[in-house]
């Protein structure tokens, strides 16, 4: 293997392989390896025998759930925001050829012991069982600032700069409710905590937008798309886009060990006794354990159901999100159901999942309030998984290292940690200002 890549990636998680669909398409030779014999890395779907497999170890799962190959468990479930970054980059790179993307059906937040409809326009908030009539009005006019912002039009600004004002002062201008403003942070801003009160409000008003503006996209109950099979196949559309682009794969190659020079950069990897030269090393963070750091954990419970969750109209794929303030908490909660309606599952299952980052060393416990609104269960699986993040400079040893992923339920900041590490492998900034009706062929 005389030849020298541009980057070798190591793992096929989904982040991975966006950033080799990216790389390759700007034309840098890419190598990309996998310890494992599937694509997917933590990310991957599991059928129904792998995932007994891997939590019941040697029993088999009863028949009555139906056939194992129509079962698709994503092991780290997440929905898409229409117009958010994730579709940008499907329709930047073309994938979107790849796949077949489902709406769904509905978006909802936790309050005061129920599930509501989460509000995301002026119309909604007005409709909205969540507030009190006085404060319907305080909401809708706040929607309707949000709405009618634009960033080059000073007149819609209402002589704010929301780059100086912070978020709180542009809520308190509006006189919102601590509930109210529970569910736009975390169910509408999709903020994973209140330290954005603090923070310049323009980045909370563009989330707000991106909902609202996604929602639109499909007139349906969601601002959320989810492709046909679930999200193991998207990190093979993107190696197929790689592959395209000249990129090599290589699945089922042990100890991938990366090579440093002496002054402690990456100059290769070796499997198997052979050495692939590279100027830069992609990976996940398994791949370099003294790169990185833990800084938390993730709690999860993965469902098997024969019905929708109770008080989301019957929908067939939802998000809820309980705020961290509703529960006591330091941390939101998410729950997370699709079906049979997204080939997940055979007819009238259901796949739910309630997740957190875990805060003690009983999921079981922890969970409860998120699995007692899921109503009966057929069968249940808890799982931890230790969050990481990289402590190195890659500037010194040409290592890029992705973050694990959190316990949200959508793709913003998963999103968001790969347009960084793009920036920082290419020295440059991806450009995702796309035509997003491309996409829209491919919706249903």
């Amino acid at each position: 293997m005389d030849e020298e890549y541009d980057v070798i990636v190591l793992g096929t998680g989904l982040k991975e392989c966006i950033l080799s669909g990216l790389l390759s398409v700007d034309g840098l030779k890419v190598l990309h390896m996998d310890r494992n014999d599937y694509y997917g890395g933590e990310s991957t779907s599991l059928n129904l025998m792998q995932l007994w497999k891997r939590f019941r170890g040697d029993d088999k799962p009863p028949e009555q759930l139906g056939a194992s190959r129509e079962f698709n468990v994503d092991m780290i479930p997440k929905f898409m925001m229409a117009n958010g970054g994730l579709v940008r980059i499907l329709i930047h790179t073309d994938v979107t050829k790849y796949l077949n993307f489902k709406a769904v059906d509905g978006s909802f937040v936790y309050n005061k012991g129920k599930i509501y409809k989460v509000p995301a326009t002026d119309v909604e908030a007005l409709k909205s069982p969540l507030m009190g009539l006085f404060e319907k009005r305080r909401a809708r006019k706040f929607f309707i600032y949000v709405q009618d912002y634009e960033d080059n039009d000073p007149k819609s600004h209402e002589g704010l700069d929301l780059n100086k004002v912070t978020a709180r002062e542009l809520i308190s201008k509006y006189g919102l409710e601590d509930d109210t403003i529970d569910f736009i942070g975390h169910a509408l801003a999709l903020h994973i905590d209140d330290s954005y009160l603090d923070q310049p409000a323009l980045d909370f008003v563009k989330r707000m937008k991106l909902y609202a503006e996604s929602l639109a996209r499909f007139q349906g109950g969601s601002p959320y798309i989810y492709p046909l099979y679930g999200l193991g196949e998207l990190p093979q559309a993107f190696a197929r886009l790689s592959a395209v682009y000249g990129g090599t794969y290589m699945l089922n190659k042990p100890e991938c060990k990366v090579e440093f020079d002496g002054d402690g950069k990456a100059i290769g990897v070796t499997s198997e006794g052979e050495t692939a030269k590279c100027k830069k090393v992609v990976c996940d963070p398994s791949y370099l354990p003294d790169k990185v750091q833990k800084v938390g954990k993730v709690a999860r419970a993965i469902c098997i159901m024969s019905h929708p969750i109770p008080d989301t109209n019957d929908s067939h794929s939802a998000q809820v999100i309980l705020p961290q303030k509703q529960l006591g908490r330091k941390s939101d909660m998410y729950l997370f159901c699709c079906s049979y309606a997204h080939n997940v599952a055979p007819k009238g299952k259901f796949i739910a999942f309630v997740s957190t980052e875990a805060e003690t060393d009983n999921p079981e416990v922890e969970l409860k309030p998120g699995i007692d609104l899921l109503g009966p269960v057929d069968e249940i699986f808890y799982d931890t998984y230790d969050r990481y993040v990289p402590t190195n400079n890659h500037g010194a040893d040409n290592c890029f290292i992705s973050a694990s992923y959190d316990p949200t339920t959508h793709f913003e900041s998963t999103v968001t940690d790969v347009i960084e590490m793009y920036s920082k492998i290419t020295g440059k900034a991806l450009d995702l200002s796309v035509d997003l009706s491309a996409a829209s062929a491919a919706e249903e």
